[in-house]
């Protein structure tokens, strides 16, 4: 049986709609912002674009993707929220702190996905952890720090002064300080704070830490990562063990890190994005942690540091840097 040429058109109309929306089904943008290029944030992005990668959304299929770093500068970061914003992508995923506070304040109606932010709360980013109701969810990479306490004591069994630099404008890192100055008074140790606002002040808050402390302990502050290598000099120089937390830092010459694999916060990040693209509404979602912690020794930096470690500790870890 033939068909008529205006029954063939319709037909013809229809095999198109229907190739459109199949192609369409990918066809998403995903805006993606991070406050500062370092290997922990790094893995966080590559793992976003993996996992969107895996499920079918590639850019070949359509999914406009794109990336933008503030280089460490947080009007930067206002200005990367404020074009993302302007170019209405299906959601922004707001890597660390001070990247996420800039999408938030930018927008209350664009879906934001935060990744790698140690208190999602205290940056108000939510009310709580539980679904917020708004435009915004999230992975925090937040520590158990009593864990963290416990890592330095089995690096440094002696140590009563713990120094820290940190960045006195991230809140993640204030939350950080505030709590390890509490729990390690609970062990009979003090916290002795040096603060660096900008990258190039690293070293010289690390220089300023000589004498005063038995260990160095870092959190996951975007300053001080970027320029790790300054504060792995002072280790070295003056013989004052390193300890991280962050495991890509170990890479780098601390002695050891007990912290969150990034790739899989990502991964987890990315999970989130595509739920979003598939209908689901960010304020139904409540924001998530990862309780997959690793530990990252390095014997080398240890002897560096004038630190020896017991093999029972060596081999307890998940990875050893050689």
């Amino acid at each position: 049986m033939g068909f008529s040429k205006s029954a063939k058109l319709a037909l013809g109309a229809v095999a198109v709609m229907g190739a459109l929306a199949h192609s369409s089904v990918y066809a998403q943008s995903v805006a993606v912002t991070s406050i500062v290029e370092h290997p922990a944030l790094d893995s966080i992005k590559d793992g976003v674009k993996d996992t969107l990668n895996k499920a079918g959304y590639t850019e070949a299929k359509g999914l406009n993707w794109q990336f933008q770093t503030a280089q460490g500068n947080t009007a930067i970061a206002a200005q990367i929220a404020r074009k993302f914003v302007g170019d209405k992508p299906d959601v922004i995923v707001a890597i660390a702190t001070p990247s996420a506070q800039a999408v938030v304040a930018a927008t209350k109606s664009i879906p934001v996905v935060y990744s790698a932010v140690t208190d999602p709360v205290a940056a108000q980013l939510v009310k709580s952890m539980e679904p917020s109701g708004t435009n915004v969810s999230g992975v925090s990479d937040a520590l158990a720090l009593e864990k963290q306490v416990d890592l330095i004591k089995k690096v440094v069994p002696d140590a009563k002064r713990v120094g820290m630099v940190y960045n006195p404008g991230e809140a993640n890192s204030v939350v950080v300080v505030k709590q390890m100055r509490e729990l390690l008074a609970k062990d009979g140790m003090s916290l002795v704070e040096a603060t660096a606002a900008r990258t190039v002040d690293v070293g010289a808050a690390a220089r300023s830490l000589v004498g005063k402390v038995d260990v160095i302990y870092t959190n996951t502050d975007n300053n001080v990562v970027s320029a790790y290598e300054s504060l792995v000099k002072v280790g070295i120089d003056a013989k004052i063990p390193l300890i991280a937390s962050d495991t890509d830092s170990v890479k780098r010459g601390a002695i050891a890190a007990l912290g969150v694999n990034y790739y899989d916060l990502g991964v987890q990040t990315g999970k989130m994005v595509i739920k979003i693209l598939k209908g689901q509404k960010p304020g139904d979602m409540a924001s998530e942690t990862s309780d997959k912690l690793e530990l990252f020794v390095n014997p080398g930096a240890a002897k560096k540091q004038g630190v020896t470690l017991s093999d029972a500790f060596v081999k307890s870890a998940k990875q050893i840097v050689e």
